[in-house]
């Protein structure tokens, strides 16, 4: 069973979209935990209709905003699959693409399968987040010894044995750089199949800044220094 967990913040007008998405998959057995993470644009009231649509789906609502991280953490502990995927609540990403990550499990012995933009299809990435999003799967390469093409990708298919048992410390975007760089300093191997992507801006509600590149940047170095 594959467990998707959607960390959502002030998502309303996307939400709903991604879990109909999700939800008419056919090919996969599948749960869906969603964490509001103490939405403050009716996102939780959109959540409550989700929750009346789809009665299955676990919910957690947090009464304080601690950021992706902290959320995602608090999600892994109540998932149950065989493997968990990370769904961001915008439109970005497609979870129709799940299929890809499952069936690489399968053509190549790998531990864990991240979905890569670059290697892939992506649309309207701003510049700036084009050279983070490289400079940062760069360092990551040099620090790690791996070859990577695209460390920060939403789309990270783990073993939920893992997902619910490694500490994560980063709350928020730090995410990332956090979860790749124990996956490998575990020993796990992964593998990355092309996928697509379709960025949207700040104005629609982009929450990452250049801010949280220093911070993936200066997590990076912390993990693989220390556990």
């Amino acid at each position: 069973m594959l467990s998707v967990v959607i960390p959502v913040y002030n998502e309303k007008k996307t939400i709903e979209k991604v879990v109909d998405k999700i939800m008419s998959l056919t090919y996969i057995e599948k749960e869906v935990v969603i964490v509001d993470d103490a939405s403050k644009d009716g996102t939780t009231q959109v959540l409550e209709g989700i929750k009346t649509k789809y009665p299955e789906i676990k919910i957690l609502f947090k009464k304080l905003n601690e950021g992706k991280g902290a959320a995602l953490r608090d999600g892994f502990k109540i998932s149950t699959g065989d493997y968990v995927i990370v769904q961001d609540a915008d439109l970005e990403y497609d979870p129709s693409e799940y299929k890809k990550l499952l069936d690489a499990l399968n053509i190549e012995k790998t531990d864990v399968v991240y979905g890569s933009r670059f290697s892939g299809t992506y649309e309207d990435m701003s510049n700036l987040h084009y050279i983070g999003n490289k400079l940062l799967t760069l360092i990551t390469n040099v620090l790690f010894g791996v070859l990577l093409t695209d460390m920060e990708t939403c789309y990270k298919l783990i073993p939920g044995s893992f997902a619910r048992k490694v500490k994560i410390k980063s709350k928020k975007f730090n995410f990332e750089p956090e979860i790749t760089a124990k996956i490998l300093k575990f020993g796990l191997k992964i593998r990355e199949i092309p996928i697509s992507y379709k960025g949207r801006s700040k104005m629609d509600g982009k929450h990452i800044t250049w801010k949280d590149g220093i911070s993936a940047l200066m997590t990076l170095i912390k993990f693989r220094i220390m556990d």
